[in-house]
Parts: C-alpha cells; sequence; structure tokens
C-alpha cells in the first residue's frame, strides 16, 4: 500500500453543502486555466480529456496532455478509454499525483463514438462497468491521505428513457463507482437545446453516491437553481467558466471579466 499526500475529492463535501467544479475541456482546462479558476471560487477541476491508449503508449502524449504541480490539487484527470485495460493502465501512471480519474462516456462527437468511447458508452452499460472495476482494482494498492481508496468517477449524459441512465448508474454503483457527473442532455442534443433537469433529478434520487450536475451553466445564479432544482451535490460548468472564470464567485457579476 502507498498513501499519496493528496485527499479524496468526497471530503470536500464535509465543508461545503455543494461544490464548483471546472469541467474537462479540450485545449482549455490546462494548468494555467485550472490554477486561475481556483482563486475564484472553484472546488474541483478536471483536465482535458485524454485518450488512454495513446497516453499509455507514448512518452511524448504523457509530457504533452499532462501537467500538474502542487497547488494544482484537488485535480482529477479524464480518460477516454473503450476497455478496462486502456483505462486501467493509464490510471496507473497518474494515480501518485492526482485526485482521482473520470471517464468520458458523454463526448458526443461522431469520431469518438465511432472509437468506442464518449457518448458510445452510454450503449454499453456492463463495459463503464468493467471500466470502472478495473481502474478501481489496479488503483487498490494507492491510498489517498485520510486512508481512502483511489477515486474513479464518471462523467455521462442521459438516455431518451432515464430508465436506461438510472440502470448504467447502478451498475456503476456497483463496483465501487466514487461519484457521476450528469450532464443532462442526450448525445443527439446540441449545447444550444435546454437541460433535462428532471432527468438529472431522477438519477440523483436513485443514486448512493454524490452527483454533480453539468450544462446549460453561465452565470452563477443559473449553478445555484440547477443544483437547488436536482437536489445534487454541486455543479460541473464548462462554457461559462470559459466566458469569465470568476462566473461562480459572489465577488463578481456575470458581465465582469475576470482574466488576470
Amino acid at each position: 500500500m502507498e498513501i499519496i499526500e493528496r485527499k479524496h475529492p468526497k471530503t470536500l463535501l464535509d465543508d461545503k453543502k455543494t461544490l464548483n467544479i471546472c469541467a474537462p475541456m479540450v485545449r482549455y482546462s490546462k494548468l494555467a486555466f485550472r490554477e486561475l479558476v481556483r482563486i475564484y471560487n472553484v472546488d474541483l477541476v478536471y483536465t482535458p480529456m485524454i485518450l488512454s491508449d495513446v497516453f499509455k503508449h507514448s512518452s511524448l502524449s504523457r509530457e504533452a496532455e499532462f501537467k500538474t504541480n502542487y497547488n494544482d490539487d484537488p485535480v482529477i484527470v479524464q480518460f477516454a478509454a473503450s476497455n478496462g485495460k486502456d483505462a486501467a493502465d493509464a490510471a496507473e501512471l497518474v494515480a501518485k499525483y492526482v485526485n482521482g480519474v473520470d471517464i468520458n462516456c458523454g463526448c458526443p462527437q461522431k469520431w469518438a463514438i465511432g472509437e468506442g468511447i464518449g457518448s458510445y458508452l452510454m450503449t454499453a452499460p456492463e463495459t463503464v462497468k468493467d471500466i470502472v472495476d478495473q481502474v478501481k482494482r489496479r488503483t487498490a494498492p494507492i491510498k489517498m491521505s485520510n486512508g481512502q481508496s483511489f477515486p474513479c468517477s464518471i462523467k455521462i449524459r442521459i438516455h431518451d428513457d432515464v430508465k436506461e441512465t438510472v440502470e448504467l448508474v447502478r451498475r456503476a454503483e456497483k463496483v465501487g463507482v466514487d461519484w457521476i457527473t450528469v450532464h443532462g442532455r442526450t448525445k443527439k442534443q446540441r449545447n444550444t437545446e435546454d437541460v433535462n433537469m428532471d432527468y438529472i433529478k431522477i438519477v440523483k434520487e436513485h443514486s448512493s453516491v454524490p452527483v454533480f450536475a453539468n450544462g446549460g451553466v453561465t452565470t452563477k445564479n443559473e449553478a445555484e437553481h440547477l443544483v437547488d432544482y436536482t437536489k445534487t451535490d454541486g455543479v460541473m460548468v464548462a462554457q461559462g467558466l470559459l466566458n469569465n472564470p470568476g462566473n461562480l464567485t459572489v465577488k463578481f457579476t456575470s458581465s465582469t471579466i475576470c482574466w488576470l
């Protein structure tokens, strides 16, 4: 067993009722941006999505895609994987340096679906279950500073039939998923379409682990409304923070740009 000097992110909920989370954003949620949003009431940050099969095989990929430091804490590395072995191999490489890994089950781009990653996994709940299971087993020797196991979470979208979403979550919970982020749109919906808050709320009601709501948030008021309505444990924000990194702090209005 090896204990690392990083806490399990769920301990953040011991101090705060709900969490503000910076979403994984391709090209944008790199180290410098993560450091910036932490100043403005963001509790947890994610790296951009990283392809696990490329990451585990290529030192060039590892150097280009993942950089961190002691101040980058807590941070979650998000991997895209089509199978448990790739995800576990990649997670093992970063586990000593981060606060957890997340599996992308929501990317709706056609190339991702064609590769069997991202939102393709919404149609393959047993694969999601196996990915989480293998990551948890492989990282079992790693313990967080408070003694908890190394975390693995998933970020999903919703199905047209919410029962399918609840079933996917149920299977992931059976193998120890630590928390779930739910983007309240299906893989076919555009980001301009309304988020289905009712479906997020239903997932939360049927979950035994923390659930974070995602989608459609551009202001602090919208973030608070989404959390209040869905009764989730926090909100994950992407475009809203990219537009204005200070959107989740009371110190600024949505019209104030907070770049340093």
